[in-house]
């Protein structure tokens, strides 16, 4: 049985001009993109901003997502933190709370041992709540190789991974590997790595466009490529924005252009240059376009 299937996005963080979090339109958000059709909810991750929510704020939008999705969906809740023993925590309150599963990198603040990784995954694993174990090798200091990602899927709650490494021919092997259910992490290889076996997709762009998202991952898990392909051509200059460090900025402002605004990012994050936000724009217009 696959645990995470689909599309699940990576919501963001809305913030009221002032910068608080408007739990509001979070919650408005969720109401929105489940009945557009997604598979599922991850809040507080990067794309969340959780580096700059406090802690109250952080349990608050964890709260108020599950009470929106109100069972409709699953939500999985993305559990970064500087310390092991914080990073449990955060998966002891979602399971608490009632989220179907947590998103786990591995320790953020250093480059550590392997024995470091596996014991911090072996704390969350602990906690008794099912794991997408979370590669990030681009932003954070530890890749989990698909023979790495064999030795930590040992441990009975890491069930997925969701591979952000930009390499599709990880997807093949960690499915060649091990037993975990594969999510592609970054939306520019959505088509591919659905082609190759991924079964799920932690997505960004699909908090402006989550009718697109959805039946481009539901085209391209069933072999429709011609019809994939075309709409892929579409989203493509769009979902290269998720793989920029700049993605939070970049999100939030697609979602403007979709009627759907959410407020502006908490600094470090701060306005994009004028010239990143026409390029956005037009490859908005350019996914927009076939309507």
């Amino acid at each position: 049985m696959t645990r995470f299937a689909g599309v699940y996005v990576a919501l963001v963080t809305p913030f009221t001009p002032d910068c608080e979090v408007d739990y509001k339109r979070l919650h408005e958000l969720c109401d929105w993109l489940i009945s557009q059709g997604v598979d599922g909810l991850v809040p507080s991750g990067s794309l969340g901003e959780y580096a700059t929510l406090t802690n109250e704020e952080r349990a608050k939008v964890i709260d108020t997502v599950i009470e929106a999705a109100e069972g409709r969906v699953p939500v999985v809740v993305g559990t970064a933190a500087p310390s092991t023993k914080q990073a449990a925590d955060w998966v002891r309150y979602a399971r608490e709370a009632g989220a179907a599963g947590v998103m786990a990198l591995p320790p953020i603040n250093y480059r550590p041992l392997e024995h470091e990784v596996v014991a911090h995954f072996e704390a969350m694993n602990s906690v008794g709540l099912p794991i997408i174990a979370y590669n990030n090798p681009l932003d954070y200091k530890t890749d989990l190789t698909p023979d790495f990602l064999a030795k930590l899927s040992r441990l009975e709650n890491v069930v997925a991974v969701k591979e952000f490494s930009g390499d599709v021919r990880r997807m093949l092997e960690i499915l060649e590997k091990t037993n975990l259910e594969v999510m592609v992490g970054v939306d520019n290889l959505t088509l591919e790595g659905a082609m190759v076996g991924a079964t799920g997709w932690i997505a960004g762009v699909p908090n402006a466009l989550p009718k697109e998202g959805v039946e481009l991952f539901n085209l391209s898990r069933a072999g429709k490529l011609e019809e994939a392909m075309a709409l892929y051509r579409r989203l493509l200059p769009l979902f290269r924005f998720d793989a920029s460090p700049q993605l939070v900025q970049s999100i939030k402002y697609m979602m403007e252009l979709a009627g759907f605004p959410v407020g502006p990012t908490r600094a470090p994050r701060l306005p994009l240059p004028d010239a990143e936000y026409e390029a956005i724009r037009q490859a908005y217009q350019h996914a927009v376009g076939g309507k």
